[in-house]
């Protein structure tokens, strides 16, 4: 397989990922909900794939049976390797507008700059610039500096390592010491319609291919239904969230969320991640008998505004208010994703008053005590939170994020919030300069210290931050910050959600209320 390196307005396409829509040895299908592919294992070197009861490995394309197997799985791993290069390309803005793309394009060659567009939700990223991986944040902050000014770039925009592979990629299956080796992607069909990936069951067909960095991917191709029973009881537990119309409304979610973003990661020969980047999945083995309920009782319904798929984000906690979108991304405003007050638990739809609200109750449980994993013992954990920095540790914390040595943190200031208090602009005075951050990335330049010791991104930027001062000397000897809510705010917040759910709310009230305007529709 060839894996094409970015060049000139350099879009990544993946072949494969397009000639696999043709000629497929099966269907994942079932009925007539499309079929979805998941990259369950992105990149690797190697993996194994198998089935339950007996399967077949066929080459995707020549459809050759490679091997045969019974309960058990094969090796899969790189053959002749491509060779690959990393470089730094600063994301300068994400863009659905054609004529924004052919404008920007315009300008940014007049300059002599390299360009890159990147397929990336319905729109391109458009990336600018190519440094080597070891080029210095000084030289990469004026050529930030440089296209910023020229208007290429907004100030918000940040740099990315990318890798692209180029060469001839074999694949190697290996079975019972037997090696058989393809140049094309390998497919696992099993008619008890459960295939495995790296241990893992799922439904559907398993594949084994390229992506665009020349690493292999494992790929889980499956109806969108089935795909919903691994995501629903993932991004909303039916232990402890066992409220069905809240179910039913995450299924709706996830399942516009899945049919709006067909394509999306196609350059990787995939649609969506399995992970919070796009929905979590957990493949067969997550599956809960509450949320295939859900699944099943609101099948084909998807949540539109003028009669096209709504981006139906959601996030975790909203701390009391979610967020308009264009205070968190940067993206035009969209009418559906507007700021809204949630209902909690024994608070039911009633407002936030003010950010003093973290002042005037309790703090909330030290984020450095909260073990990974206990949100799902209960819902409302992060309704409220509290987090101490050592100024030694908020030091690393900003230097780490801006690669440099900052010195002392001398001050810590929101300057900007957005209409739903949330921290748009953040400024970071330091000894050795003055550093801002906006909307969402404040959460990753403001890293917290997790209960393993180590950095972990900042819960939501609904929060307020202070210095601690030392009591006899008035010296600032850390900052502390209490804040509300868990994630980026936008869309419905899912434990809000639950909250609607338990005092009576139904499914289609529960969207409306996160989703102004919307409407629900049956698509198949």
């Amino acid at each position: 397989m060839k894996v094409l390196k970015y060049i000139a307005v350099g879009l990544l396409v993946c072949t494969m990922f397009l000639q696999g829509a043709i000629g497929n040895y099966a269907s994942a299908q079932t009925g007539d909900d499309p079929t979805i592919r998941i990259g369950v294992v992105p990149s690797v070197g190697s993996l194994t794939v198998g089935g339950q009861g007996t399967f077949d490995v066929i080459d995707k394309f020549t459809r050759e049976v490679i091997f045969t197997g019974e309960n058990e799985e094969v090796f899969v791993e790189l053959g002749s390797a491509a060779t690959s290069q990393t470089n730094y390309r600063l994301q300068a803005a994400f863009t659905t507008s054609q004529s924004y793309i052919d404008d920007w394009l315009r300008r940014a060659h007049a300059e002599g700059y390299p360009t890159y567009l990147e397929p990336y939700n319905n729109g391109y990223r458009l990336l600018i610039g190519e440094f080597p991986a070891d080029a210095s944040f000084a030289v990469r902050t004026a050529f930030k500096d440089e296209v910023v000014a020229k208007g290429l770039a907004a100030s918000d925009a940040y740099w990315r390592l990318i890798t692209i592979a180029e060469g001839e990629t074999q694949l190697k299956v290996t079975k019972d010491g037997e090696v058989k080796e393809t140049s094309n992607p390998v497919q696992v069909v099993a008619p008890s319609g459960f295939v495995t990936i790296n241990g893992q069951t799922y439904r559907g067909l398993a594949e084994v291919g390229f992506n665009s960095t020349g690493t292999l991917a494992g790929i889980n191709e499956l109806s969108i239904e089935q795909y919903l029973y691994g995501v629903v009881p993932r991004e909303l537990p039916p232990v402890p969230y066992g409220e069905v119309e809240a179910q039913k409304a995450q299924a709706i979610a996830a399942r516009t969320y899945a049919l709006s973003n067909m394509g999306k990661r196609s350059a990787d020969g995939y649609d969506l991640l399995p992970t919070t980047s796009d929905q979590v999945y957990g493949g067969y083995s997550a599956e809960h008998p509450i949320s295939n309920e859900a699944v099943d009782g609101t099948r084909g319904i998807v949540a539109t505004y003028e009669g096209k798929l709504i981006t139906a984000v959601f996030h975790s906690t909203s701390g009391g208010f979610t967020a308009n979108n264009e205070d968190v991304w940067n993206s035009e405003a969209t009418p559906y994703l507007r700021a809204k007050h949630v209902g909690q638990k024994g608070n039911d739809l009633k407002y936030v008053p003010a950010l003093d609200i973290y002042k005037n109750s309790d703090e909330g449980e030290s984020l450095r005590e909260v073990k990974r994993g206990d949100f799902e013992a209960d819902w409302s954990r992060y309704y409220r939170w509290h987090f101490e920095w050592t100024a030694e540790e908020i030091s690393e914390v900003i230097g780490t994020y801006f690669n440099t040595d900052v010195g002392q943190v001398l001050e810590i200031n929101v300057t900007e919030r957005s209409s739903s208090g949330r921290a748009a602009v953040i400024e970071f005075v330091t000894e050795n300069g003055t550093f801002y951050e906006y909307k969402d990335r404040i959460r990753w330049a403001l890293q917290y210290i997790n209960a393993n010791g180590t950095p972990a991104v900042l819960l939501s930027t609904l929060f307020i931050i202070e210095p601690i001062k030392d009591e006899e000397t008035d010296e600032t000897i850390g900052y502390k910050v209490d804040g509300g809510g868990w994630g980026h705010g936008v869309g419905m917040s899912q434990v809000g959600a639950v909250g609607m759910a338990e005092k009576g709310y139904t499914y289609d009230v529960i969207l409306k209320h996160f989703y102004t305007g919307i409407d629900l529709e049956t698509r198949y």
